[in-house]
């Protein structure tokens, strides 16, 4: 039988800075690796074939519908809420997802929603879902943010839209960002676009798939669950700049080319491989587009050092990996 699952750290025992966060991560992840392990002894066939990592994110974010409260966003309206009121946000974003890909050209016409769901607040704009088009869906207009705002609003990304990079020496790998599933994730991608000063970011962590994963990332069966755990772990935490935990999203399956926060950022990881074990655990926001999942092995390959984080036995690269965070596009994004 296979040993129990066991969960990346949130980071390296000797940052003193987190050293209480680690210690709660610990319990947390303690609880969640036992629901996982029962799970996974309900399921003998947890090791059977996933379908690609793509497919999944692009199925994952077709089942999501979230949005940022306390945001409104700008822009032209091509619906008016005043004439176009529904039950909730959720609905608001379905119907701006309707109109992405438009049938007759397959331009999005809609790719931002705002939405007034607080009757208190909204008093007779209750209701409202306003459909717009930003003129930049990665630099979206924002008019008002705060608790104090009244809407709540979200992005749809249409094919080619919504893909950051993370450009190291190795290569650049492309991630496609899931708006639906992770709003507030976007918001904070958004928000490093902006930015120049990339000193911090990088790749400290790199094990591969080893013994325990097949070349698809598909588990072997009977086979441990690591070590290697089969993923890069890093940092996009900004010098200079204060990040601001990011609550808990939708934490779909994590499948090889997922990219998913560690605990609530800014640490972050990018699978190897399907990790069914970890179901639930993590907060996936995007997905490294297939054709640069060889930059990753790549990664995987540099020459590391053996350490022990809190009894569980890990791999450091010798040389940290760094990395600047680049809009892009790629037309073929599924």
């Amino acid at each position: 039988m296979p040993a129990l699952p066991a969960f990346p750290l949130t980071r390296r025992p000797s940052d003193a800075r987190r050293r209480g966060r680690l210690v709660l991560s610990l319990v947390v992840l303690v609880a969640v690796s036992a629901a996982a392990a029962l799970a996974y002894l309900s399921f003998p066939s947890a090791g059977r074939t996933s379908p690609p990592a793509a497919f999944s994110a692009v199925r994952a974010e077709a089942d999501c519908c979230r949005g940022m409260e306390g945001l409104e966003l700008w822009g032209p309206a091509v619906k008016w809420g005043s004439d176009h009121r529904l039950p909730s946000a959720a609905a608001c974003c379905a119907a701006c997802k309707a109109m992405c890909p438009h049938p007759e050209d397959g331009a999005c016409r809609c790719d931002s929603w705002v939405f007034c769901g607080d009757e208190r607040k909204c008093k007779d704009r209750f209701g409202e879902c306003w459909l717009k088009k930003q003129k930049d869906v990665m630099a979206p207009a924002v008019i008002a943010r705060g608790e104090d705002v009244m809407w709540t609003s979200g992005l749809i990304f249409g094919k080619g839209e919504g893909i950051v990079g993370l450009e190291t020496n190795l290569g650049t790998l492309h991630i496609q960002l899931l708006p639906g599933c992770t709003p507030r994730s976007v918001d904070y991608f958004i928000e490093l676009l902006g930015l120049r000063n990339f000193v911090r970011c990088r790749f400290y962590r790199a094990e591969g798939r080893g013994n325990v994963w097949d070349a698809k990332g598909d588990h072997k069966k009977n086979a441990a669950f690591g070590p290697p755990y089969a993923l890069l772990q890093g940092t996009l935490e900004v010098d200079g700049v204060p990040f601001k935990e990011i609550p808990r999203e939708a934490c779909a399956a994590v499948k090889r080319g997922s990219v998913a926060w560690v605990g609530s950022g800014p640490e972050f990881l990018i699978s190897l491989a399907d990790h069914e074990e970890w179901r639930d655990a993590y907060t996936v926001f995007g997905n490294v587009l297939p054709k640069d999942m060889a930059i990753a092995e790549e990664m995987a390959l540099l020459p590391t050092s053996t350490d022990v984080w809190s009894n569980v036995t890990v791999k450091v690269l010798k040389d940290p990996v760094y990395f600047k965070v680049k809009r892009s596009s790629n037309a073929s994004a599924v």
